[in-house]
């Protein structure tokens, strides 16, 4: 049996289901009836506090914290209370009583809106984590149960090719075959919010940022080469250094300032002593060596060296050589075979 490989160039963004994870309650047996305190004899008295704690750990639970989230995610107990399909008394009575069991106030309803006070953010934050990670082991629970191999869904910014990550899927199906693997692309700020609700495995990119319960893995460092049009100054080249560059207008896919990888293009041409002049692709997810097609600038890329493009572009190597990372996001503690052996087989 072998593996597929779905490659998508784009794919429609798909909201995660809202519903809180059904968990059958557990039937206890009958059970013995713990002994009685001797009368006449003085029993130590809980206090209020000791109560509460105990009423905190047993009665916090997801499908409250699930309420809470969607009235942040939506700004508001409308349309939250629409997205979960209760009635908005229901949805507001849950998300009190939420607030009574952590004994803070979580959200401010003053004034007519809804805004997340400090307590609801920092709950906020753990409770995307807990939700993954909760939603990720009944998937698996699911999956042994049944016997179904795991698929592997992979999300990648344009700057990690499709070519790239086919590769490695290929190092992936030498030793595991069995699994299904499936890539879209996707822009780099919706990475984090896809593994945190479970609509990817793993995530590939360039300058991925920390994000609290996700991990940052760098897997390698890969060589640039310099794509411009074929009958630019520098097609002929057969390499070329960073600083050679200088006076070229170097082309990107994000501003400065708000795009990591364009971030990092910047540092390293800033080594070589160069300032470039930027113009930023008007065309977004297209392969990278098509951002010089018709124009005169350059690109930084990690494709092949050589003709690209059906022969329009040309790739230069650089030298001495420049390389940028590729690094790899997933949710930690989350257990995945697929997902590690994804890993180990693109660090090798």
């Amino acid at each position: 049996m072998y593996a597929s490989l779905i490659v998508l160039t784009s794919a429609p963004h798909i909201r995660a289901s809202t519903d809180p994870p059904h968990v059958p309650s557990a039937i206890s047996p009958t059970l013995p009836r713990p002994p009685q305190p001797c009368q006449g004899v003085d029993q130590p008295q809980r206090t209020d506090t000791a109560a509460r704690r105990t009423l905190i750990g047993v009665s916090l639970d997801l499908r409250k914290i699930e309420h809470f989230m969607a009235v942040v995610e939506e700004l508001g107990f409308t349309p939250a209370a629409a997205r979960l399909h209760l009635s908005q008394q229901a949805l507001s009575t849950s998300i009190r009583a939420l607030e009574r069991e952590v004994g803070v106030d979580l959200l401010d309803r003053s004034g007519g809106q809804v805004s997340v006070l400090p307590a609801g953010r920092a709950l906020y934050e753990d409770a995307r984590v807990v939700r993954a990670l909760a939603d990720a082991a009944l998937k698996r629970a699911r999956r042994t149960g049944r016997g179904e191999a795991e698929a592997l869904r992979i999300g990648r910014t344009p700057a990690v090719t499709g070519e790239e990550v086919t590769a490695l899927a290929g190092r992936l199906r030498s030793s595991h075959p069995e699994v299904r693997v499936r890539v879209d692309q996707r822009y780099p700020s919706e990475l984090a919010g896809l593994l945190l609700a479970g609509e990817l495995d793993l995530a590939l990119g360039r300058a991925l940022a920390p994000v609290r319960g996700l991990t940052v893995r760098t897997l390698a460092r890969q060589p640039l080469g310099v794509a411009v049009r074929a009958g630019h100054r520098l097609s002929g080249r057969a390499a070329v250094a960073l600083g050679d560059l200088a006076g070229e207008r170097l082309m990107v896919w994000g501003r400065p300032g708000r795009s990591g990888y364009t971030d990092l293009l910047l540092a390293e041409c800033r080594r070589a002593g160069w300032e470039p002049e930027l113009e930023i692709n008007p065309v977004q997810g297209t392969p990278p060596v098509t951002a010089v097609l018709d124009n005169d600038c350059v690109a930084l890329v990690t494709a092949p060296l050589g003709a690209a493009g059906g022969g329009d572009v040309v790739v230069i190597a650089l030298d001495p050589p420049v390389g940028v990372p590729l690094q790899a996001m997933w949710l930690e503690h989350a257990s995945s075979e697929a997902r590690d052996a994804f890993v180990a087989a693109a660090s090798e």
